[in-house]
């Protein structure tokens, strides 16, 4: 039981994700061998999950591009929102889809083809960016459609505190 586990991971971790969604019943599209998207309905809108497999690095990416487009928001109050949020960020940060003007969680594993954890850990992370893109949406959104100052609508929030 645990060498099959090993072996799927060492085949490629994007099978991991694959399976991961598939026994939740989730929509996705394995782009290629070394790719797949998965669309999550969120509370406040639906979002993509972007998983890319980097074998010479051994290094799975996981991107959550959340649905908010910029309407008005200029550039420098969406930077200085990313930072005072990656400021208490513990894991994974939030990053700016300039192509898309849209905001995106962002985090790497190295995978560890001898850690029979892997699916667990994975879980976790999927989670945790989920859980973060969902309480900032409401943030995100009063910044770059609204146009409100970051630091009023984080303070106004209650969710973080300003270092």
């Amino acid at each position: 039981m645990f060498l099959g586990a090993i072996e799927q991971i060492h085949q490629n971790p994007i099978d991991t994700v694959e399976n991961i969604f598939g026994q939740k019943s989730f929509e996705f599209e394995r782009r290629n061998l070394n790719e797949i998207v998965v669309e999550v309905q969120g509370k406040w809108s639906d979002m993509l999950l972007f998983f890319a497999w980097e074998e010479r690095l051994k290094c799975l990416h996981f991107s959550c591009f959340m649905n908010i487009e910029n309407k008005s928001c200029d550039k420098s109050r969406i930077f200085e929102l990313l930072a005072m949020l990656n400021e208490n960020l513990w894991v994974g940060h939030f990053s700016y889809w300039a192509e898309h003007d849209a905001p995106v969680f962002k985090h790497s594993i190295i995978v560890d083809f001898q850690d029979l954890n892997f699916e667990h850990k994975l879980n976790q992370i999927i989670n945790i960016a989920l859980n973060e893109c969902e309480q900032l949406y409401p943030v995100f959104q009063a910044v770059l459609v609204q146009n409100i100052d970051p630091k009023t609508v984080l303070l106004s929030s209650g969710n973080y505190t300003l270092q």
